[in-house]
């Protein structure tokens, strides 16, 4: 065998049949590689793939076929004085016992070309129950390559939880026994996140030998600053979606338009929004190498439930503020109407329209336009409940593993909505002084550059929360 290059790092993704190592490789790979069924042994040949090709360094990824009968192939083994040269010289079995054939290709590809070993486990077993594990990490260890154990199929267990550490405690005190082993962590491939897998390069790193290691930091580095450059633009274009919202504006036709005119641009407005939406769902997507239409049902129960609002205003409520109004007092009324859709001049309307009728709503109306044309827009109040919709979208894109196929719109996790509402709510005011400071503009890219930083924040701080060991990837001060 040649030596390999200096600059280069090979990693070998290995596991017992069945337990996900292609649709690992593929979230990892950003690309559909091998096939993913529900079934043995798909995999049947080590198939090579370039993780990361940069100028200084290569990471390579090996996707192996998975094991098979590992007990009964251990038992075989253990008959031998030289067990690896016996198992390697087992070449009929190809034809005659296909499950030890593809084992052997694993164990091939691992002692010729890794110089780490990701061994995938099904973390919904209890270890004690997968009785493949332990004769698989005893092969393993006659192979004698630094060894890493992954937990996949963590399903609806959230990073950082009670449940997932106990989880991870339970496989480290199963596998401690086997000094192959120098790590245990999880990785679900259908819903990791981009910081999980950077965590995973920096415990990787030490495990190498020094003519790798440094070879492996450019790797690291070179990983981290693809993934924030997606990041970055993924921030830009959910400031250019709220941006455009937040400025966006239906004329009425007159100083007194009818209630369906009224309507009429709202549901223009909504049409629009939906558009924008679908739009930027397609953007990130494509951002994070992923293939999907989903948003659309998620876009029409958004837009569902803030046009048609959650405060309705009773008639004798929406007469008195309509006193209010022709007492010339249009900006508490508009304070106190905060929701829905807004009226240029100052009067919020939105879910309240067939609620604020009669004379009072007609003196507030023409008192509030101040005689100028008037214009639906979005409310701050609806505003900010956009916000959190990007947000929690946002997530549910960048925790999307490729291998589950098409994108699609899943409920978010209780904990992903508590984040968002916790880190836009300590920020509450400076989120005011942003819609207010876009009235003051009047073109589009001014206003995206004024909410980009605060989206930015706010992203970054979501993240900081849900994976605490990441800020300082996320370049947030006060790591650990």
């Amino acid at each position: 065998m040649d030596e390999k290059n200096q600059a280069q790092v090979t990693l070998s993704l290995v596991s017992h049949t069945n337990v996900g190592k292609t649709t690992l490789a593929r979230t990892l790979l950003r690309r559909d590689v091998g096939e993913v069924l529900d079934q043995a042994h798909v995999t049947e040949v080590a198939e090579k793939h370039v993780l990361l090709d940069t100028e200084d360094a290569d990471l390579l990824l090996w996707d192996t076929p998975g094991f098979g009968d590992s007990a009964r192939l251990l038992s075989r083994l253990r008959r031998h004085d030289q067990p690896l040269f016996w198992f390697f010289q087992q070449l009929w079995d190809r034809v005659t016992d296909r499950p030890l054939w593809c084992s052997q290709q694993a164990a091939l590809n691992i002692r010729d070309e890794a110089d780490l070993v990701l061994y995938l486990v099904n973390a919904t077993e209890d270890p004690e129950d997968a009785g493949y594990v332990v004769p698989e990490i005893e092969l393993l260890q006659w192979i004698g390559k630094p060894l890493v154990v992954i937990l996949n199929q963590i399903g609806d267990v959230q990073p950082g939880s009670v449940l997932a550490g106990e989880r991870l405690a339970l496989w480290r005190r199963h596998l401690e026994r086997f000094p192959i082993v120098k790590d245990v962590l999880a990785l679900d491939a259908f819903s990791r996140c981009w910081l999980e897998e950077d965590e995973l390069f920096a415990r990787l790193v030490p495990l190498l030998d020094e003519t790798r290691r440094e070879t492996f930091r450019k790797v690291r580095a070179a990983w981290k600053e693809r993934n924030l450059h997606i990041f970055e633009r993924s921030v830009l274009a959910m400031a250019d979606y709220l941006a455009r919202a937040a400025t966006d504006t239906e004329e009425l036709p007159g100083k007194k338009p009818s209630k369906d005119e009224k309507e009429r641009a709202m549901k223009a407005l909504g049409e629009r929004l939906e558009e924008a939406t679908v739009e930027l769902t397609a953007a990130l997507l494509a951002l994070h190498g992923l293939e999907g239409g989903a948003a659309d049902a998620l876009t029409r129960q958004l837009h569902g439930f803030t046009v048609a609002g959650e405060e309705r205003i009773d008639p004798e409520r929406g007469a008195l503020l309509g006193s209010v109004l022709s007492g010339a007092m249009g900006g508490l009324a508009a304070d106190l109407l905060a929701g829905g859709l807004s009226f240029g001049g100052g009067l919020l309307a939105g879910a309240i329209l067939g609620a604020l009728g009669g004379a009072g709503l007609a003196r507030g109306y023409q008192m509030a336009t101040a005689g100028r044309r008037p214009t639906v827009a979005w409310s701050p109040a609806f505003l900010d409940r956009l916000v959190q919709r990007t947000l929690l979208r946002y997530l549910a894109v960048a925790h999307f593993g490729r291998g589950r196929g098409e994108f699609r719109s899943d409920q978010e996790p209780r904990r992903w909505q508590n984040t968002v509402t916790a880190a836009l709510r300590s920020d509450a005011d400076g989120w005011t002084m942003a819609w207010k400071g876009l009235k003051r503009i009047e073109h589009l890219s001014p206003s995206i550059e004024l909410l980009r930083p605060w989206v930015d924040r706010a992203a970054r701080g979501v993240l900081a929360e849900l994976y605490p060991g990441s800020r300082s990837v996320l370049s947030i001060p006060g790591e650990p």
